[in-house]
């Protein structure tokens, strides 16, 4: 076994333990990896010696405190600062908020907040990524960057208003409508996301996006 791959398996049983809402086994970890149960204990094991995994009492394994340590380094607990305003934004507007940063070609989500008094709302995973060139939110980075040949009009749009939303360009149905925050280099293109399969709820809520986006501005800057 080369030394990249078994760091890349690592990995992988790492993101499949962190995105578990109820622990895995070792068999199940070997399983999805598609390993032998003695490379996962090996994995596992590893993991545990970190601190980035646990072991329960039921056999299952969790994510371990560690993995707060590396989340807090990312972007300088970027994420954290912002949790309460988005949190109070969701619960304002009554819709899905996040916050998304650009990662080479691609956007990512890095903040996802439900707001808590609503008995359905449209949601996806932290760490989705999707198309930089697609969607509100991925509009709204490119718009944060310098123009780039052959651009799409509607990152023009967004540069020029600050603002900008789209209809069913990642999900069907689905409005969205996103704002830059603006942040000195060389911090990542980064944005504050709405979504709902209303768009009047979206478009109502784009002044208190754009207070919002400004919030973060200063307290990113």
């Amino acid at each position: 076994m080369t030394g990249s791959q078994t760091l890349a398996r690592g990995l992988t049983a790492l993101q499949l333990v962190a995105t578990s809402s109820t622990g895995l086994t070792m068999q199940e970890v070997a399983d999805q990896v598609g390993v032998h149960r003695t490379i996962a204990y090996r994995l596992l094991s590893t993991l545990a010696q970190f601190r980035l995994v646990s072991k329960g009492e039921d056999g299952r394994f969790r994510p371990a405190a560690g993995l707060a340590t590396l989340g807090a380094s990312f972007d300088h607990n970027v994420r954290q600062l912002c949790l309460p305003t988005l949190r109070g934004l969701a619960d304002e507007l009554g819709t899905t908020v996040s916050l998304l940063v650009a990662e080479g070609d691609e956007q990512v989500a890095i903040a996802v907040i439900v707001p808590t008094q609503v008995a359905y709302q449209l949601a996806f995973h932290e760490g989705s990524r999707y198309p930089l060139d697609r969607g509100a939110a991925g509009i709204a980075l490119l718009a944060s960057m310098p123009p780039r040949p052959a651009e799409r009009d509607l990152v023009t749009a967004a540069r020029q208003r600050g603002w900008i939303t789209t209809h069913g360009e990642i999900e069907p149905n689905t409005y969205g409508l996103a704002v830059p925050v603006h942040r000195p280099a060389p911090s990542p293109p980064t944005c504050i996301n709405l979504i709902s399969h209303r768009e009047d709820l979206v478009m109502r809520g784009k002044d208190a996006v754009i207070r919002a986006a400004e919030r973060l501005s200063t307290l990113l800057s």
